[in-house]
């Protein structure tokens, strides 16, 4: 039995659909979906239902691109309701979601948990200022998309919304987190600003976390950290935990002819 994570599916593009279609069955297997699998409620649908058909258990956590509001007949939807709409569909077809209770992976003990954290543009040089991130980072055209596609609702600013989630995160491993508990801990965005390695788009940090979470793998007793968003696949190591960023990313960054399961990252189980 074992633990494997991607993320990053981003089903939009033709090429990473007809991957997933095509990845083989793991019947005795787990699977960790972290965020932005797509955009489209349809298509996420489409993807819990293969992947509870491939695999024993499936995990999702929500990335930037599920919260993006693509549906323009739903002129009043916003960012929050969407996500919950989305695990209301997650809960239907058995996929465990952040607002699920956690689960233990039998082979190791190790506590899986599924995240919902943002970004609060904490991320940044310490010369920019909050009010000036997004001005600095157009400088060289780096802005997310996020500023036009996700719209806070109620939670007003992405800050606040985020401010929320780490909140009720903390609260909730004091209230549910054994003292003896070791963990899993599956996110989007990675936990560590010091994790994020993008030359690429060296200005685009200010969406890819929040300093809220920097110590979260020491605080509750992580043995491996699950990330994507960078598109950067790499494994790191900071205080003896380890730190899998799965990301598939679009089809020029990954290769057809392997297989998606070639991107699959073991987390952990038989063979460690």
């Amino acid at each position: 039995m074992k633990l494997w994570a991607i993320s990053d599916l981003h089903l939009g593009v033709m090429a990473n659909r007809q991957g997933l279609r095509a990845l083989p069955a793991y019947p005795g297997d787990w699977l960790i979906l972290a965020g932005d699998i797509c955009e489209s409620t349809e298509l996420l649908v489409e993807a819990f239902t293969l992947c509870t058909q491939k695999f024993a258990k499936v995990f999702w956590v929500p990335g930037n691109h599920e919260l993006w509001l693509v549906d323009r007949r739903r002129e009043f939807m916003t960012s929050p309701m969407k996500y919950a709409e989305l695990v209301q569909a997650a809960r239907r077809l058995g996929v465990v979601t952040p607002e699920d209770p956690w689960v233990v992976f039998p082979p190791t003990g190790e506590v899986i948990v599924p995240l919902f954290t943002l970004y609060d543009y904490s991320f940044r040089p310490d010369h920019v200022s909050r009010e000036g991130v997004i001005a600095w980072a157009a400088e060289i055209d780096n802005v997310c998309s996020d500023e036009v596609a996700i719209k806070p609702g109620s939670m007003k600013t992405m800050d606040h919304w985020n401010a929320m989630l780490c909140d009720a995160a903390e609260a909730r491993f004091m209230r549910e987190l054994a003292p003896d508990a070791r963990t899993i801990l599956v996110s989007h965005f990675p936990l560590r600003e010091d994790l994020v390695r993008i030359p690429r788009v060296p200005r685009f940090t200010p969406w890819c976390g929040t300093r809220r979470t920097q110590e979260w793998h020491v605080r509750y007793r992580a043995v491996v950290a699950i990330s994507g968003h960078l598109h950067v696949r790499h494994t790191d190591w900071r205080d003896g935990v380890r730190f899998e960023e799965v990301s598939l990313g679009y089809a020029r960054q990954w290769d057809p002819a392997k297989g998606l399961q070639h991107y699959l990252r073991l987390v952990c189980g038989a063979g460690d």
